[in-house]
């Protein structure tokens, strides 16, 4: 525990130093993008705030920005296309590498950036288009606090770079404090210490409060697929046995599916080592990106440990508060298709671990806001057959987790079926 908590002191560390070379003005780039592939990938990486302006050089109307005149795209059955409300051979873009839904750019267009994404441009051609043509496309980026000059927008808004520093400033001197014994209590009212740090946006938000409602099938479960859920642990443990969080959700899909669909729903999935941690978070702060891939523990359920662990947050404060949560394929399968089975939390700062004083994150007690937050990113991302609750045989309602912090929850499973 001590080695980890250094190497994580480390990365907080490491990035607080580093933050400030976070560029913060604005930027701008120039594509080619052809006919002769489905997207382009522009490298670039979006931050919640950012504005990016999109404009095709030379655009022959509002709508068509493509050389692809009339008698290629005459043809083309509106069904056939990426984006079937827009004119065939539109210049169009989309925001996640899977998943999500192309916006028309057209001859050009303002997007206002929700959330960290990356840009890939394409034309709304079927998948084998006999127009071999392609058009230049510019891309102006402003971040977000920066003004069209690259300077912050006003004296109280901070840059995103000293956002950054001072955010992991803080976690790291909360890091000290509860693993040497320096400086404030974990109980302090200094909402510049406090153990519970803030993102400060909606996906760091508590999750009980900020996802919608879940739209949850009342039809009863599949008989062979209640007695399945039925024979679940209800909870996960670590390395030494000891009890933890709750089985509080289950998927229903192929791997493929599960990860393409969590990708789509903006899920990134932890690293799995301090060490490989330290690392990454240094060389991205260096190549200005966010780190988003904060280690995660290892738990135990059907004795192993978890398949996958997924991650949530405002990058600038993934070290102290995040939505996370660990997947296992279950032993056995609903229809021919696979189970996975999750145990999902919120993070929302740091506290002493209750079992050797040393410093782990605090989750949010109201465990059920977690489970509802993750249904909640697949619904939204459109990636959802059906949900449903589900209560168990003995269920979990009052505990504690293997670092010492209780959680309650009304005890039901939340069973998503992909589509």
């Amino acid at each position: 525990m001590v080695r980890r908590s250094i190497l994580l002191l480390a990365i907080l560390m490491s990035c607080a130093r580093l933050g400030a070379q976070v560029n913060s003005s604005v930027q701008d780039f120039t594509y080619q993008v052809s006919t002769a592939q489905p997207w382009t990938d522009t490298g670039l990486d979006l931050q919640s705030g950012d504005v990016v302006q999109i404009e095709a050089v030379g655009a022959a109307s509002p709508s068509v920005a493509t050389p692809c005149t009339s008698k290629f795209t005459s043809g083309l059955s509106a069904k056939d296309l990426p984006l079937p409300s827009a004119p065939a051979g539109a210049l169009i873009a989309r925001l996640h590498a899977q998943g999500a839904v192309p916006i028309l750019i057209g001859a050009s267009k303002e997007l206002k950036i929700e959330e960290a994404s990356h840009l890939f441009l394409g034309m709304n051609l079927a998948d084998a288009p006999s127009c071999q043509a392609g058009v230049t496309v510019k891309v102006h980026r402003v971040p977000a606090g920066s003004s069209a000059t690259g300077t912050a927008s006003s004296a109280e808004q901070k840059t995103r770079g000293e956002q950054l520093k001072s955010q992991l400033s803080t976690a790291a001197e909360i890091f000290m404090s509860g693993q040497f014994g320096a400086g404030k209590s974990e109980t302090t009212s200094n909402p510049g210490s406090s153990s519970a740090v803030s993102t400060g946006n909606s996906s760091g938000a508590d999750a009980s409060t900020a996802a919608p409602p879940l739209k949850v099938s009342d039809a009863p479960l599949d008989v062979d697929l209640r007695k399945s859920l039925d024979s679940l642990p209800r909870r996960v443990n670590d390395q030494f046995q000891n009890q933890g969080d709750m089985v509080n959700f289950v998927i229903v899909g192929s791997q493929k599916n599960v990860q393409a669909a969590l990708e789509a729903a903006t899920w990134h999935v932890a690293d799995t080592s301090n060490q490989k941690a330290v690392l990454s978070a240094i060389m991205e702060t260096y190549e200005n990106k966010d780190y988003l891939q904060m280690p995660m523990s290892t738990l135990y359920l059907f004795g192993r440990k978890q398949d996958f662990g997924y991650e949530m947050a405002e990058p600038i404060a993934m070290v102290a508060s995040r939505h996370h949560f660990r997947i296992w394929k279950a032993p056995f399968t609903w229809k021919e298709q696979e189970v996975w089975v999750g145990a999902g939390t919120h993070d929302t700062g740091f506290a002493k671990d209750k079992r050797n004083g040393s410093v782990t994150h605090k989750i949010d007690p109201a465990v059920d806001g977690e489970r509802d937050n993750i249904g909640s990113s697949l619904q939204k991302a459109n990636k959802t057959k059906t949900m449903s609750y589900y209560l168990p045989p003995n269920p979990v309602q009052e505990a504690k987790n293997a670092t010492g912090d209780g959680y309650h929850s009304d005890g039901k499973l939340l069973v998503i079926v992909l589509q």
